[in-house]
């Protein structure tokens, strides 16, 4: 078919940016099928398989004939099964009525957003933050409003900074810990500093994205929804897809005020209806060790060492303004296209994260790819003059 349809697009649709990860994910794509060996170190996927004991459990439930309908925010067994998880592991008081069970954390977050924020209403982001964070409070009218930590200091805002991004517009504040895309984990002390900030505007509502809580290379991730002070006005976001390498089962989850559960619930039956009925923490961080150690002695290379998540978060701005050739490296965005084109590597430039100094450099890949991709990417650095 060659008559095209775009006037006919919505202005919803024409206003909504694509996710950068995904549009490099598909040019990597794009030159594999032309025969190029292109190392994509883009997507926060785990090459790890589904343990064989959740398998087991799904081929189990399908024999049962548990394909059907389930309740639009979950099933009662997963949601008491959520309940007694939060209770266990993230020290959160919550009832079946607190619980939603999405198509994936991602759906949990447009749920909130849709359920809270009029035009205008400003919402609060610790940046560099999840390009899907952002953009789903533009899609839904809010405002978003970074507030922005450096990688010197492991890319934390200070608590006088997030203090000082709050107006009487403010209805939100979003952050992931463990953090795509910076590996950032905000410690039981940055959040309790946070939380100080932030119990003194009791209907500004913490959205906590903990989706990567088991890749934690410090211990024990903390929730900042176990702090009293903060605690009835938290809604913490989780699921299966990266600690249980799960990507593929969009399978999500949320524990939030009843209030705010109960309007989730109403915004998700009517998109999507209910969602259908191991340890790789070491391997991960033996990998980011592999990576920071490679990357650490390249000349215009700023690294810091992440403590969670699978991605590498490097500033690259020495390199803008270098040329190979005819090519000039004017940004991240161009230099994430030189390193596909010359490297056959693909990485994410910071700026749809937040950060236009930065590339994201996923390490959820074999540790054979990652030596193979930094060697190229080192060697595509070197011919930037």
């Amino acid at each position: 078919m060659s008559k095209s349809y775009k006037h006919l697009l919505s202005d919803f649709v024409n206003n909504v940016e694509e996710s950068s990860t995904l549009k490099m994910a598909q040019m990597a794509r794009n030159l594999k099928a032309k025969g190029i060996d292109v190392i994509n170190l883009s997507l926060g996927e785990p090459d790890f398989d589904t343990p064989q004991h959740i398998k087991d459990a799904a081929n189990k439930a399908l024999e049962m004939g548990m394909t059907k309908y389930t309740p639009v925010s979950g099933s009662p067994e997963l949601k008491l099964a959520v309940v007694e998880k939060f209770k266990r592991d993230n020290g959160l008081s919550h009832e079946l009525d607190n619980i939603v069970v999405s198509n994936g954390s991602k759906q949990s977050f447009a749920n909130v957003c849709f359920s809270l924020l009029n035009k205008g209403d400003e919402v609060i982001i610790l940046s560099p933050y999840w390009v899907s964070h952002f953009e789903i409070v533009n899609m839904t009218g809010g405002t978003p409003v970074p507030v922005k930590g450096t990688i010197e200091n492991d890319f934390k805002p200070t608590p006088a900074e997030l203090a000082g991004a709050i107006s009487p517009k403010t209805k939100m504040l979003v952050f992931s810990s463990p953090c795509n895309p910076t590996g950032t984990v905000f410690s039981k002390k940055d959040l309790e500093s946070y939380a100080s900030v932030i119990s003194k505007y009791p209907d500004i509502i913490i959205v906590a994205d903990e989706i990567y809580e088991y890749i934690n290379f410090e211990g024990k991730s903390f929730s900042i929804g176990s702090i009293p002070e903060v605690a009835e006005q938290t809604i913490t976001l989780n699921g299966f897809a990266k600690g249980f390498a799960m990507t593929g089962w969009r399978l999500g989850y949320m524990g939030a005020p009843k209030d705010i559960a109960v309007a989730c619930s109403k915004i998700q039956g009517q998109i999507t209806s209910g969602a259908s009925s191991f340890d790789m923490v070491t391997e991960f961080e033996k990998r980011r060790n592999i990576l920071v150690d490679l990357l650490k002695g390249v000349p215009g290379l700023k690294i810091n060492k992440p403590n969670g998540a699978f991605y590498l978060f490097p500033n690259v701005s020495a390199f803008f303004g270098k040329k190979n050739g005819e090519l000039v490296i004017n940004s991240a965005n161009e230099l994430c296209d030189y390193l596909l084109n010359e490297a056959h590597v693909a990485t994410v430039s910071g700026e749809g994260f937040g950060d236009a100094n930065c590339i994201r450099i996923s390490y959820a890949a074999s540790e054979e790819n990652i030596r193979k991709a930094m060697a190229r990417i080192i060697e595509a650095l070197g011919k930037l003059r």
